[in-house]
């Protein structure tokens, strides 16, 4: 683990993250957890594994467990027309959005957009007649101390919890540019693509709750984590709120977040049971790696790092 640690310590330094915070969680239990740097560089407030974090476009595992519980209940089905929810685009359906197969023909090719998955604000909406941000916090959130839409955003009275306390444990964001650290404000929106913020224990907590069956029937589940054949007979790199690709044989479930300020991870290996997670105070997690957005996991040293030493590798985890 100290050999990880300093892995991890040295990736940040060298992409000028400030602060990073992570976890791995191994069956229903999170074995490790702990912060890298600072959370707010001004006031040298340490990142620590209680640290508050945006996620951005790691919402979108949350935002799809919640349409995946509508389409076990059969209150959605993945096949209707989005035009049915009042989201004009023809020929596309909920699947479509939901896999980032929606442009072109659509179920034809993988183009992540993160503007096209938010139009599923509107499948959520007149399904449950709650908005995204309220659906998860029924659903999903309510167990998860620290997980809430931006307290930036009027979807942060969903949560029920003191804003200004949330706040106050929030990390600050930053960019790194002309060689420095510049204070950079967080984007001030919510949908079911990108805005809620957390920590690395409540990812990893959401994370187990989905392997032990509580969120989605294990079929949904299984449904979520594999990825898409199109009719053409192509494997693409993604399933339903998920990437699903294979890391030197070993298949991985993951989703990144990348934003203004933000860059977030989250790799899962089923069949290990072993959950990864890495949040950041800048976008340095994740920019430098474009081939993220493609679905390829292996641009990422940081995923590398957890994988090549407790997956592929057999170091011992505590």
């Amino acid at each position: 683990m100290a050999a990880f640690e300093r892995q991890l310590d040295a990736l940040r330094e060298t992409t000028h993250v400030p602060g990073v915070s992570a976890a791995i969680a191994r069956g229903q239990l999170v074995v490790w957890a702990r912060g890298f740097g600072l959370a707010d560089v001004e006031r040298g407030r340490p990142a620590t594994d209680t640290t508050v974090y945006h996620l951005a476009s790691l919402t979108k595992p949350f935002a799809s467990t919640v349409l995946l519980q509508l389409v076990a209940e059969g209150r959605v089905s993945l096949d209707d027309s989005v035009s049915r929810y009042g989201v004009a685009l023809d020929g596309v359906r909920v699947r479509h959005l939901l896999t980032h197969t929606s442009e072109g023909v659509p179920g034809a090719a993988f183009r992540y957009n993160g503007a096209r998955f938010a139009l599923l604000d509107s499948v959520i909406a007149r399904a449950t007649g709650q908005s995204t941000a309220e659906a998860l916090a029924a659903r999903v959130l309510r167990p998860l101390a620290h997980t809430a839409p931006s307290p930036d955003t009027k979807a942060f009275a969903a949560s029920g919890l003191d804003r200004a306390a949330y706040r106050a444990s929030m990390a600050r964001g930053y960019t790194y540019t002309n060689g420095r650290l510049e204070p950079t404000s967080y984007p001030a929106s919510f949908s079911a693509a990108a805005g809620l913020t957390s920590t690395v224990r409540d990812v990893a907590a959401f994370s187990m709750a989905l392997d032990r069956d509580v969120l989605l029937p294990p079929a949904t589940k299984a449904l979520a984590f594999a990825p898409v054949v199109t009719a053409a007979g192509d494997t693409l790199p993604y399933g339903l709120g998920w990437f699903s690709t294979r890391y030197r044989g070993v298949r991985v479930v993951w989703h990144y977040g990348l934003w203004q300020a933000i860059s977030a991870l989250i790799v899962k290996v089923p069949d290990r049971a072993l959950t990864f997670v890495a949040l950041a105070n800048s976008d340095g997690l994740s920019m430098p790696y474009p081939g993220l957005g493609r679905g390829r996991l292996d641009d990422s040293p940081w995923a590398r790092a957890f994988l090549d030493t407790f997956v592929v590798g057999a170091a011992a985890l505590p």
